[in-house]
């Protein structure tokens, strides 16, 4: 059966014959939308909660007043400046693949205000690939953090392979936490959430899990398992 709204060769030739209607075309999110966006909640919320188009003229005119234009067009000031900071801030995204030789300039030298994970690993280890995983999805989540990850052996000569796999992170520069080996690491079982909750308690990243999610499910195996017993 057709269906008008696939992307198909097909349907685009009905399109342009006037057989199909054009696709509706999706509004783009701008910086610009989203603070008039917050502007209009603003000027909502200072209205008692009435939506613009439920108020009287008296009303609107009192909300257009010299003081309430003038904290609309601070609070737009400040948001702009917000978004173009955060902007500007977001500028990695991807995991980079670094050597021995690059260590001081992309670690040590990394720049003023800016985290770096580091993964030490080594090709073959579970473990090393699961943590590769996980530091390629957070780079994506969390593109102001330099994530980065390193062949233990090219980047830090003599490095202990039971060490593996390790983490580092640093902030400008200096050193706050180095997660060594399987046991600090929880095992092959932790999960992305799990490693989240790690680095993110060392300040690397902007995480809202505040909480262990391993002793969260703990709790609810034992919670349920009361509840079982109760019967």
């Amino acid at each position: 059966m057709l269906n008008p709204d696939e992307d198909t060769e097909w349907n685009d030739i009905l399109r342009a014959k006037g057989i199909l209607p054009p696709k509706p075309k999706e509004a783009e999110i701008t910086e610009q939308s989203i603070v008039d966006m917050m502007e209009k909640a603003i000027a909502q919320k200072q209205s008692d909660g009435k939506e613009l188009s439920e108020m009287n003229i008296d009303e609107l005119d009192e909300l257009e007043d010299d003081e309430d234009e003038g904290i609309l067009l601070e609070y737009r000031r400040k948001r702009i400046a917000e978004l173009q900071a955060a902007a500007s801030k977001a500028r990695y995204g991807y995991v980079g693949e670094i050597s021995g030789q690059d260590y001081v300039n992309e670690v040590n030298k990394a720049g003023d205000g800016i985290w770096v994970v580091l993964h030490l690993y080594k090709q073959g280890i579970p473990l090393c690939a699961l943590i590769n995983r996980f530091i390629s999805e957070l780079a994506v989540r969390f593109p102001q953090t330099k994530f980065l990850k390193s062949i233990a052996s090219t980047c830090i000569p003599n490095f202990p392979e039971k060490n593996l796999p390790s983490v580092f992170i640093y902030y400008e520069g200096q050193l706050k936490k180095q997660i060594i080996g399987s046991d600090e690491l929880r095992g092959d079982k932790i999960t992305v959430e799990e490693f989240e909750y790690i680095i993110g308690r060392y300040g690397a990243i902007q995480t809202e899990i505040k909480d262990d999610p391993r002793q969260t499910t703990k709790d609810k195996l034992l919670s349920d398992l009361h509840d079982t017993n109760d019967w």
